[in-house]
């Protein structure tokens, strides 16, 4: 029987993709690993695999299709013995293919080490008899969390519920309460005015030249978080200005030392490493929003915002309190170029507790940085600037004064935390040769 392969979630957060070309045509034979496809998500290209074999039958989405759903069957495979001719407009809907769900993105699956399908309640229907289209797996989770499958609409094939639908589901959906009623807010969006309409915006400069940008995944994504954060998000600010001399003198220090082996360190790599130990020194601030509670991690896991063309990734450097200055910088360097050719991996842009965003290498004194949901802050990092200051002996002096800005995010982090957390930033930049010990 005809297989269909659907449009995979390649990261968690995935909704929808670009189809950017196929890398095999139809009647080509396929094995459980060939590459398929190239997808291109909000953020990267990834490469999409096979994981049976047969032949291609039929390309259902063609290449450079925008837009396209998760779970969207995009091309037909045919099983040894059957042909073209098995794959009828008027014939049965084609068994879809399970695999091409991942179980960490939204698919459905069987417990690991079992061979048979999870156990759940018998389909459910309406008030009028028709029956609701929901995966086993998603009607077990809804019967689990005590909702109501008519109140959700389901994102899989032909409108079918699979367990992310159900996973995301909020209890006080399945009732006709208004959300109101629990104390849950509504969403941002439906309760914000939405402003004029693009064909209204369009309208008003169409006696004007101009050009117009059609949004790729990665902007529309950014436009869309961004928005979320400063609407959803109790941001506050803390300012300090750090005196950097020290630091400069180090880091002067080390790269004469380290120039015969090619490594040359940044001033960011110490930033990222002072972040690092803060987390560790104030472990309270070391946290996440989580929606209906709040997740304190372990490791320092430090975000770097890195500008490439048309808009910006995350990447993620992991444990980064046991990791070398030099390490760092390695790390950073590869993150970097592979984010500019948008060959990253979404876990290596995904997680982390706490981000830093630094313009000083454009001039920038200081500025404000919107919080990247679920983080607990971010740092902005202006430029290091020649300063008049008074010394402890009370006198005038020339130092190199950095202004820092952290965005708190108030559900997380109170005031004194943000304040003690800075704090420890500060002293680690202003006497960095402790972070070396």
């Amino acid at each position: 029987m005809p297989t269909e392969i659907l449009m995979p979630a390649l990261s968690p957060t995935m909704e929808e993709g670009t189809l950017a070309k196929w890398l095999v045509k139809e009647g080509d034979t396929v094995s459980a690993g060939d590459l398929l496809a190239e997808i291109e998500t909000d953020k990267a290209t990834m490469e999409f695999e096979a994981v049976d074999e047969g032949t291609l039958g039929k390309i259902l989405i063609p290449g450079g299709t925008e837009g396209v759903k998760v779970n969207t069957p995009i091309a037909v495979l045919l099983e040894e013995g059957e042909s073209a001719e098995d794959i009828a407009a008027d014939a049965p809907a084609p068994k879809q293919r399970r695999e091409a769900e991942p179980a960490d993105a939204g698919g459905e699956a069987a417990p690991e080490g079992s061979s048979e399908p999870a156990a759940a309640p018998p389909a459910p229907t309406t008030d009028t008899g028709e029956r609701i289209f929901a995966s086993p797996l998603a009607r077990k989770i809804a019967e689990e969390k005590g909702l109501d499958l008519c109140q959700i609409k389901g994102s899989g094939p032909r409108g079918r519920i699979v367990r992310a639908d159900v996973e995301n589901a909020r209890p006080a959906a399945a009732t006709d309460a208004p959300a109101a009623r629990d104390g849950a807010a509504l969403p941002a969006a439906a309760s914000q005015p939405t402003g004029l309409s693009p064909d209204a915006v369009a309208k008003i400069y169409a006696d004007r030249a101009h050009e117009e940008v059609t949004l790729d995944g990665m902007r529309r994504t950014i436009a869309q978080r961004l928005t979320e954060a400063k609407q959803t998000i109790p941001h506050f600010y803390l300012r300090r200005d750090i005196r950097i001399d020290e630091l400069l003198a180090l880091r002067a220090q080390i790269n004469r030392q380290l120039e015969p082996r090619g490594v040359k360190l940044s001033v960011n790599d110490f930033i990222i490493k002072a972040c690092a130990f803060a987390l560790q020194q104030v472990p309270a601030a070391n946290a996440v929003w989580a929606g209906d509670r709040i997740l304190q991690l372990q490791p320092s896991d430090v975000a770097v915002a890195v500008a490439i063309e048309g808009g910006l990734f995350t990447p993620v450097l992991r444990d980064a309190e046991t990791k070398s200055l030099s390490q760092l910088s390695a790390e950073m360097r590869d993150f970097a170029a592979r984010a500019r050719e948008r060959k990253l991996a979404p876990q290596e842009y995904q997680g982390g507790s706490f981000a830093v965003s630094n313009l000083g290498m454009y001039g920038i004194d200081n500025f404000d940085a919107v919080i990247n949901p679920p983080h607990g802050a971010i740092l902005a990092v202006g430029a290091g600037v020649k300063k008049p200051v008074v010394t402890e002996a009370g006198e005038v002096a020339i130092a190199t004064v950095m202004s820092v800005t952290l965005s708190v995010d108030h559900r997380v982090i109170d005031g004194a935390l943000g304040a003690e957390l800075l704090q420890a930033i500060k002293d680690n930049l202003e006497a960095p040769m402790a972070m070396l010990a």
